[in-house]
């Protein structure tokens, strides 16, 4: 529990201490807190075949009760050090199934998001988008991502998606403002609806360019245990304290609402200590993970400092035995239904910044 509270407290003091790069006078709509609670799930497209079908998954999410559907689109670069961003056959789906998929969750009653993600083909243990150093420069690394999302803001514009999500977790290049600034800019010419941005949980302070966005997007996977530690109801509540003041400061800072892009959890022994770890084998506990969306639920159902979330992910085989984030067959599928028949508040406008 120690090393969860320091963690969050450290995170608080950054943000205190270099968010104030990131103000500006904002150029995007101020109407944003009032549009309606996003009470979502996130849909990875990571089926082999590239024109799966995720319909049947797409009434999956409908009947838990959710608002939203956040549908991520990966491409992949060979390494961290590359620039050579494209689809990957048998990773990636084709544009006719994401125009097909963002059809079916607005015929399903709930609205459609876009999130592309950058993966490494070939990384080691520590690698990931978060520290992608391009060794032909930032014009070249930029070019590529340009040309993989400009064209699926063209797409999510033509399918009636609301927002659109520019990037995600892709820490190593959010100092470059100039660049992204100007990649925005561009994307407002194609897409009309609500931009936003997915920063890392511990790295929201790098981003520069909160200004020229709708929202600010804020992945939520805080360590709130010790990996081998115990996790009850009380200890979760008391251990989320920190990162909720952290965010509503966020929130007053920036002067927008924020948008947990991705809360999610693996039904895993250790996920109170590592919800971000993806590559973790560790001991099946379905209870804990159930636990931990009560606990995010809990702690953000009775106060306006988000404007939503996304719960990480729908997408996979599920089922008692499985050790992956989805909740599909898991009591914590049941526990997200009770969650997202909550009242809501709706986000307070935040102080704009001076």
């Amino acid at each position: 529990m120690r090393a969860a509270v320091l963690t969050a407290l450290v995170f608080t003091l950054l943000l205190g201490s270099a968010i104030g790069a990131a103000r500006g006078t904002s150029t995007s709509r101020q109407s944003v807190d009032g549009r309606p609670y996003v009470r979502g799930v996130a849909l990875g497209m990571f089926a082999t075949d590239p024109g799966w079908d995720y319909g049947p998954l797409i009434e999956e999410i409908r009947a838990r009760g959710a608002t939203d559907v956040l549908v991520v689109v990966n491409a992949y670069q060979s390494d961290r050090f590359a620039s050579d961003i494209a689809p990957r056959p048998g990773h990636s789906p084709s544009e006719v199934t994401v125009a097909r998929t963002l059809a079916q969750v607005r015929r399903a009653g709930m609205r459609a998001a876009l999130m592309p993600v950058v993966r490494l083909r070939r990384r080691t243990s520590h690698e990931w988008r978060g520290v992608i150093a391009p060794a032909d420069g930032l014009d070249a690394w930029f070019d590529a991502y340009r040309r993989f999302v400009v064209p699926l803001a063209r797409l999510g514009q033509d399918a009636g998606a609301q927002r659109f999500v520019v990037g995600s977790e892709l820490g190593s290049l959010e100092p470059y403002q100039d660049h992204w600034r100007a990649l925005i800019s561009e994307l407002r010419d194609e897409f009309s609806g609500v931009l936003s941005y997915s920063a890392n949980w511990d790295h929201a302070q790098a981003v520069l360019f909160w200004d020229a966005l709708d929202e600010v997007g804020l992945t939520a996977y805080f360590p709130l245990a010790a990996s081998d530690e115990p996790s009850s109801a009380e200890s979760l509540a008391r251990a989320w304290r920190a990162p909720r003041a952290a965010i509503e400061d966020l929130r007053q800072r920036i002067g927008k609402p924020v948008l947990i892009t991705e809360i999610g959890y693996p039904s895993q022994r250790n996920a109170a200590g590592r919800p971000w770890d993806d590559t973790s084998s560790a001991e099946l506990d379905l209870r804990l993970q159930q636990r931990l969306y009560r606990s995010f639920c809990d702690a953000f159902s009775q106060t306006p400092s988000i404007s939503g979330f996304y719960v990480w992910n729908w997408f996979g085989f599920g089922g008692p035995r499985d050790l992956s984030f989805t909740p599909r067959g898991k009591p914590a599928a049941n526990e997200l239904a009770k969650c997202f028949e909550r009242t809501w508040p709706t986000s307070a406008p935040a102080k704009n910044p001076s």
